[in-house]
């Protein structure tokens, strides 16, 4: 949910993590997974693993990106992400069509509630985004490697206006293709140390 928020409107920053709903516990629910969302998020980049992967795979990528805006620490930081996703799809370890019918399941009006406990002021972009969001399935083209530079141009499309070149483009598969083949043997060690340090809070 944080990060759907994020790409519904960047702009807009909400704190619900301590709230707690006196009677519904959908909205309950939607808050306890935004605060999970956010305790993996801190211990997976305070990781070693994020730490030493992203910052090769920058180094990898910047002979590729000669001339492009995009930083290439961002990049690196984004790239390490969507591979792990290209990972867990490809291997089986996640699938998508149970994760799009879990969020499909998902009671709108509970999260019209949260929203607004949250104080989100324009519902509308968020669902808006939502609803395309749930019909594209775009997690599905994760499993083709060469859909993780597109996702890499479309995500830096909104900072920087063009981004990449063709060829930046090119360089930059063949290198995310080789980091895929190295991350392949043991990036579940990653999941694996996340879900034990939350099982010690």
């Amino acid at each position: 949910m944080p990060d759907l928020l994020k790409n519904a409107d960047k702009n807009v920053v909400l704190h619900p993590e301590k709230l707690q709903h006196p009677e519904n516990n959908n909205v309950n629910s939607l808050i306890a997974g935004w605060n999970k969302h956010l305790e993996v998020d801190r211990h997976f980049h305070s990781s070693d693993f994020f730490k030493t992967h992203s910052h090769q795979l920058k180094k990898d990528l910047l002979p590729a990106i000669q001339g492009s805006p995009v930083k290439p620490f961002f990049l690196g930081h984004i790239a390490l992400e969507l591979v792990l996703d290209n990972l867990l799809i490809t291997t089986g370890k996640l699938s998508v069509d149970s994760f799009y019918n879990h969020l499909n399941s998902c009671s709108q009006e509970a999260i019209e509630e949260f929203f607004v406990m949250a104080g989100l002021k324009d519902l509308p972009v968020f669902f808006t985004y939502f609803e395309k969001f749930q019909k594209d399935q775009y997690l599905h083209n994760y499993a083709e490697t060469s859909q993780i530079t597109y996702a890499l141009k479309r995500i830096c499309m909104r900072i920087w206006e063009n981004p990449f070149t063709a060829e930046h483009e090119s360089g930059m598969t063949e290198i995310i293709e080789l980091y895929r083949a190295v991350l392949l043997q043991d990036f579940m060690l990653i999941f694996s140390e996340i879900d034990k340090k939350m099982a010690t809070v």
